[in-house]
């Protein structure tokens, strides 16, 4: 039996031309320091784009529009796991310059991912990306 609990946490891909935008974690998170790509928990009920788009608004202040999945992978963080869907999704708008859970936010090619200190659970999707 596994008794681990699980959590459901969706991230955006998102692209612009060439580039993806990363998002480094503020300090008064978890992983501080650490770089991923936005999202959030998905809420009980919730579907897991419904809850992307949201958790994107809330974050970045931008919308978004979710083309594709990429990836969903389990990863064990403490004493839990973290299952990451990642989606690829496109930008409604112009591009985010401020976070309420990143302190900085960069637009950067997919050969320049494997440059930066990743959370654990994004490292999965990164490596699809960095593989072309």
């Amino acid at each position: 039996m596994n008794d681990v609990p699980t959590i459901d946490v969706v991230a955006a891909v998102v692209t612009d031309g060439d580039e993806i935008l990363v998002c480094r974690r503020g300090a008064h998170i978890g992983q501080a320091g650490r770089w991923e790509f936005p999202g959030d928990k998905v809420e009980p009920g919730e579907d897991p784009i419904d809850a992307l788009v949201r958790e994107v608004q809330e974050e970045l202040g931008v919308g978004i529009r979710v083309t594709g999945h990429l990836s969903t992978d389990d990863t064990h963080v403490g004493d839990r796991i973290i299952r990451l869907a990642c989606y690829r999704a496109e930008l409604e708008g112009e591009r985010p310059t401020q976070s309420t859970d990143h302190d900085e936010l960069r637009w950067v090619g997919a050969g320049e991912l494997d440059g930066f200190w990743w959370a654990e659970p994004d490292l999965p999707a990164v490596r699809i990306l960095t593989a072309g």
